[in-house]
């Protein structure tokens, strides 16, 4: 147990899997099958609290990523929730239609039927997002700041997703397994800031 609470975290921060076997002192193969059975349990459904009623807000941004090698591209789509600040959608794919089309579909309900989503000027959201509730936007404005700086914190802590590593993904499972648990270990310690009305 005490290995697994230790391996739990340094999968948190950006630690290449032969790292944990030099700090924790277990075998690689008992490391690649924890870790393998750790990212499968992984919902990909993000965690999100129950709010007061509020106008919603969203940002959503994709970062680059591949697995097995870069032509293998493994986009990472984000909707961040502008005022917590939690990520309450995410999809991984190719850059095109479909994905973003995950993304969406990947939100709760509530934010399909009433948030305001900031994007970039990539073309694909206006194919997919509501034209009355979408606001492609620069960056002067300011308005994707929250999820450009998500983006950049994942870069700095996942070694998976840092442009040149050593460190990347080989099963595209792992690889959604890996982003989604940092997704979940980053909403509930946001979860666990915000007021008491709110339950996680």
């Amino acid at each position: 147990m005490h290995h697994k609470a230790r391996i739990d975290k340094l999968l948190l921060e950006r630690v290449a899997l032969a790292g944990i076997v030099r700090v924790t002192g277990v075998s690689a193969q008992w490391r690649q099958d924890y870790v393998n059975a750790k990212y499968a349990a992984q919902p990909q459904v993000a965690d999100i609290p129950v709010q007061k009623k509020r106008k919603l807000v969203l940002e959503c941004d994709e970062l680059w990523s591949f697995v097995g090698s870069k032509a293998e591209q493994a986009w990472l789509w984000l909707a961040l929730d502008a005022d917590p600040r939690l990520i309450v959608g995410c999809a991984i794919g190719p850059r095109d239609k479909e994905t973003a089309e995950e993304l969406w579909y990947s939100l709760p309900p509530e934010y399909r039927q009433q948030a305001v989503c900031f994007t970039d000027f990539y073309q694909v959201y206006a194919r997919v997002l509501p034209s009355k509730r979408h606001k492609a936007v620069g960056k002067e404005t300011g308005k994707t700041a929250h999820i450009e700086r998500f983006n950049n914190t994942l870069r700095q802590r996942c070694s998976r997703l840092v442009r040149k590593t050593l460190s990347f993904s080989k099963k595209l499972s792992n690889h959604i397994g890996a982003v989604c648990y940092f997704i979940h270990d980053y909403n509930a310690r946001i979860c666990a800031r915000l007021e008491p009305i709110t339950t996680c």
